[in-house]
């Protein structure tokens, strides 16, 4: 199975990482800011607000299967 990458450009002022994250995503996404950052080096060293113009690969994490969990009985 191939990763699936998406190329982000920064369009507006006062954007961070995790900001596009949530944008993208609408939920946390655990450790995805952390890969984005390994993924793209020098990122990181533009500070927390990124520049306008700024072009950077987000990786997609594939959906996992829902696990099933056993039932809870109380009685």
């Amino acid at each position: 199975m191939s990763e699936v990458i998406e190329r982000i450009t920064v369009e507006g002022d006062g954007i961070t990482v995790s900001l596009l994250v949530w944008r993208r995503f609408r939920r946390p996404m655990s450790g995805l800011v952390e890969a984005i950052l390994e993924r793209n080096p020098g990122l990181a060293g533009l500070g927390p607000i990124l520049p306008v113009g700024t072009v950077f690969e987000l990786p997609v994490p594939t959906p996992r299967a829902p696990q099933l969990l056993d039932p809870i009985r109380l009685w």
